[in-house]
């Protein structure tokens, strides 16, 4: 299989670092030697490919941009930005999943979260043991977060 080498019309590669090449050539060749193959038959099967998760959170996928601490890559946000463009060339859905995990996910647990929070969540988070989520679609608003009803309500869950 021929390897994707892309084309740089406006010489981006020149206004990145070390490390920014190295993680976007990383995220690339993961994304055409694991994605890229299997993308189809998940598609057509209507399913996740959840053998994926592991792979993605040994290359730091998860929380990319927050600290070494909880288990994340502390990469820089062009970094992030490379590694979203390398998943999202493979398949969108992949690339959602990533993104929703990090900045959805993680970064409000990050900025928001008390410190027993961080500890608890964001080494499971960032290692693909546990999965979050993001609910954003209602049925009378769609979309649109400044309209949605739907309320989270303390039940007085302690985190051990």
């Amino acid at each position: 299989m021929v390897k994707f080498q892309g084309v740089d019309y406006f010489d981006i590669q020149s206004l990145l670092n070390e490390e920014e090449t190295l993680v976007r050539d990383t995220v690339r060749e993961f994304t055409d030697d694991h994605i890229i193959p299997i993308i189809e038959k998940h598609n057509r099967a209507g399913t996740f490919p959840v053998e994926l998760v592991p792979k993605m959170a040994d290359l730091g996928m998860f929380g990319s941009t927050l600290p070494a601490k909880y288990g994340c890559a502390e990469m820089n946000n062009v970094a992030y930005g490379l590694v979203m463009q390398e998943l999202e060339r493979g398949d969108s859905g992949i690339r959602s999943f990533a993104s929703v995990q990090s900045a959805l996910v993680m970064y409000p647990i990050y900025t928001f979260g008390s410190d027993a929070h961080k500890d608890f969540w964001l080494p499971k988070l960032a290692s693909g043991k546990a999965i979050g989520c993001f609910g954003l679609t209602e049925p009378d608003y769609g979309s649109n977060p400044a309209g949605m009803i739907t309320r989270a309500e303390e039940k007085g869950i302690v985190i051990s």
